[in-house]
């Protein structure tokens, strides 16, 4: 598919909150998750039809595994390392239990630069006042899985999780209009130890920050939610680009294709009472924004069995 940098129509489907896009290099394929529909999704962006598993509750997020067709997935009752199988079906290994309440569920996460996985918690239901939920680390050590403390607590939608070039940062938001605010850490990537987060963007441009991807050149490009845009800050925290979308909602960005130049941008459908959907909602648009990005890092736990501790 020859992409222009203007976003352009990628995959139009069924889906409701399209999340998570990941690029595999090993498939030449992007996924993603579609979390109320509780379903994978695997595609190359030709002619050819989507490919997707039906889970067994909401998928939060995903990363890569260290085999072609092998994703780590954060279902809401624990993070599963899954073996996709043809017509549908899949394997599954238990890596850890939830670290939250049956009430919750998991969101945005990803590896850092080593292969630790990081995600965060949030309410099954988004508008729940009660800020319950936590960015937190898998620690994995020969066998055995086990959540580390978490690096922020009391968050309503933990969101915008990303790693600097050199694995020195991490950033990450909280996606709810009572915060929409970005933060920054110092992160030891020998260690997968984080400093005390520091205020990166106060508030976007337009819009409450969703999720996010990090460029080769360390800008932190992240999807405007309700904004319909896509936003880049410098590392300094200088807005210094915008891309407009034809969709209010876009939620979050990932860089792929053969020489990572493809920035791919999933959506959703707008939720709750009195809010009326377009055809477009929920669909994926791709460009090619004149920069690239980085290789994820698949998951190190996923190298050997283990089993885990909740």
């Amino acid at each position: 598919m020859n992409l222009s940098a203007r976003p352009e129509l990628w995959w139009q489907g069924p889906s409701a909150l399209a999340e998570s896009p990941l690029w595999s290099a090993l498939e030449q394929v992007f996924y993603w998750v579609d979390i109320s529909g509780r379903r994978l999704w695997r595609h190359d962006g030709t002619a050819a039809t989507a490919q997707s598993w039906e889970m067994p509750t909401p998928p939060g997020c995903i990363a890569l595994g260290s085999q072609a067709g092998e994703l780590l997935v954060a279902l809401s009752d624990g993070v599963q390392l899954l073996k996709l199988l043809p017509q549908g079906r899949w394997t599954g290994r238990r890596v850890a239990g939830a670290n939250h309440a049956p009430d919750m569920r998991f969101n945005d996460g990803r590896c850092d630069r080593q292969g630790r996985f990081w995600v965060g918690s949030m309410a099954l239901n988004p508008d729940d006042l009660h800020p319950r939920g936590r960015l937190a680390r898998l620690h994995v050590e020969g066998e055995h899985a086990s959540w580390q403390p978490a690096l922020r607590e009391q968050m309503q939608i933990p969101n915008g999780l990303a790693f600097s070039p050199d694995g020195a940062r991490l950033y990450f938001s909280d996606s709810h209009r009572s915060q929409a605010r970005v933060w920054v850490c110092d992160y030891d990537s020998a260690t997968g130890q984080a400093a005390a987060p520091q205020p990166f963007i106060d508030r976007l441009a337009c819009g409450r920050p969703d999720g996010a991807a990090v460029d080769a050149d360390g800008g932190y490009w992240i999807c405007a939610n309700d904004g319909a845009a896509v936003l880049r800050y410098a590392p300094t925290g200088v807005l210094d680009r915008r891309i407009d979308l034809p969709v209010a909602k876009p939620t979050m960005c990932a860089f792929g294709g053969p020489d990572l130049a493809t920035l791919l941008i999933t959506t959703m459908r707008p939720a709750g009472p009195g809010l009326s959907a377009t055809p477009l909602d929920g669909a994926l648009f791709a460009l090619c924004p004149g920069v690239t990005g980085l290789a994820e890092t698949p998951f190190a736990g996923g190298r050997q069995p283990f089993s885990h501790d909740d």
